[in-house]
């Protein structure tokens, strides 16, 4: 589980392709000196587990699935991600429950200067995954636990401070862009539990 708050940037060093998986070699701008193999890392959001680690870089592999589902097949060598470790048990929460699982790619329709420094983004979703994104509700962005400003059938916006354009990925967004979308877990537990207890009223 990981909690949305980037740590920090990672360099994209090499890029190696095993038949169908996709092994990413990674340096994180930050020094990491506490990785294990088996360890789960979000890059862009995506949960991958570490395969191989070195003082300054580490691995993953993608696997077919998961480079349909997310922006991570267009990563190339020097490409720059966002980075995050699982969360420990005795960690500080300062964003929302994250679990890594990727539910969509959205893309982005607009960039605008919100005042001087905030960036208002406006990003397509697809319309199965619209009754979960709500106004003011949490949902997160190649990794980046962010409050939706506004929310339609087919789109929604956010703003990001200038604090956090300058320490992700978020610097570099372009219009049409594609983005990783995993909605707020929470709402497909409640409509889970919706459903059963309308299938046990009516049998």
């Amino acid at each position: 589980m990981f909690s949305g708050i980037v740590e920090t940037l990672g360099e994209i060093i090499h890029v190696e392709w095993l038949q169908d998986c996709m092994q990413l070699q990674v340096k994180p701008l930050q020094h990491w000196d506490d990785l294990q193999i088996g360890d789960s890392v979000s890059i862009n959001g995506v949960c991958l587990t570490v395969t191989a680690f070195s003082l300054n870089s580490f691995s993953v592999t993608v696997v077919p699935e998961t480079l349909r589902l997310t922006n991570l097949s267009e990563l190339n060598q020097a490409s720059l991600v966002n980075l995050e470790r699982s969360l420990k048990v005795d960690g500080r929460i300062g964003g929302h429950n994250v679990q890594g699982h990727v539910d969509a790619i959205g893309k982005i329709l607009e960039l605008t200067r919100d005042g001087k420094n905030a960036l208002l983004v406006k990003i397509s979703c697809p319309a199965q995954l619209s009754k979960y994104i709500v106004d003011k509700g949490y949902i997160t962005l190649d990794g980046m636990s962010i409050t939706v400003i506004k929310a339609t059938a087919h789109w929604f916006t956010v703003t990001f401070i200038p604090h956090t354009q300058a320490i992700t990925i978020v610097k570099n967004y372009i219009v049409n862009q594609k983005i990783n979308i995993e909605v707020d877990i929470l709402g497909k537990y409640v409509e889970k539990l919706l459903g059963a207890v309308r299938y046990a009223s009516t049998h």
